[in-house]
């Protein structure tokens, strides 16, 4: 029985919908890790980063979010970590997020640092506890993973900021 093959931009419009992002890793001298508070939703923390434009591949994302929220152009370092998040409930579908090392910032930097207009009212180095507390769960999960990773020269995948794996991520662990 033969098969009938759509084309190309029909087969395509029949896969699922997942959308994309990346974000950055920054840290200090004392390895606290830079958040920043936003102006939209519920004024939440995050770390700085976005959603992928179109074709964009996501380091020029991390890249391009750096810039335009904090006006820093520095290319991002190693893949530190890869998170699915699954879709939710209000209709936002799956997500596919990829974290850079950003490096340690020096305290030149830090002070270069120009929060993006309209969209970020400040930011603050926070230690893992610290941001335990101040971001959302599955992000908080995230950031500590990315904090496990970045001296061990590994690359995490999480689901929903856990390991599904088991992998442990600490170098204590390993």
């Amino acid at each position: 029985m033969p098969q009938d093959w759509l084309p190309p931009t029909q087969y395509y419009a029949t896969l699922p919908k997942q959308i994309a992002g990346a974000g950055v890793i920054f840290r200090d001298a004392h390895d606290r890790v830079l958040i920043v508070e936003t102006t939209y939703g519920a004024k939440t923390w995050e770390i700085p980063g976005g959603a992928l434009e179109e074709g964009e591949s996501p380091l020029a994302g991390a890249r391009r979010e750096v810039r335009e929220e904090l006006g820093l152009d520095l290319q991002p370092g190693r893949l530190l970590a890869v998170d699915w998040v699954p879709p939710r409930p209000d209709g936002r579908p799956a997500l596919t997020n990829h974290l850079f090392d950003g490096g340690v910032l020096d305290e030149k930097q830090v002070a270069s640092l120009r929060l993006a207009d309209g969209e970020l009212t400040r930011f603050t180095f926070a230690t893992r506890d610290e941001t335990a507390a101040l971001l959302r769960p599955h992000l908080a999960r995230r950031v500590a993973v990315c904090l496990d990773v970045v001296h061990t020269g590994r690359t995490a995948y999480l689901k929903n900021g856990v390991d599904p794996t088991g992998t442990p991520t600490s170098p204590d662990c390993a």
